[in-house]
């Protein structure tokens, strides 16, 4: 079976100030169908990050690669 990940670029802010910025992160993702708001949940939910305010994301490319564990994601044991 093939398997999905997208690579993006992410810039989150914070409900109590500051942010977060990354470039060329990788989610698994569970088909290529996939769409932004279900990787800035995949995201978020891969770092437990909490008091997330918003979540921009930008230069997503969907990839076929196999899945490395992302917490949260298609291939996380505990889901």
């Amino acid at each position: 079976m093939t398997q999905y990940r997208a690579v993006f670029d992410a810039e989150i802010s914070f409900s109590n100030d500051g942010g977060l910025q990354a470039q060329g992160f990788r989610v698994d993702v569970p088909g290529p169908d996939v769409t932004e708001d279900e990787i800035g949940r995949l995201f978020v939910t891969s770092l437990d990050l909490l008091m997330t305010q918003t979540v921009a994301l930008r230069n997503v490319r969907i990839i076929e690669e196999a899945h490395k564990g992302t917490r949260g994601g298609p291939s996380d044991p505990g889901q």
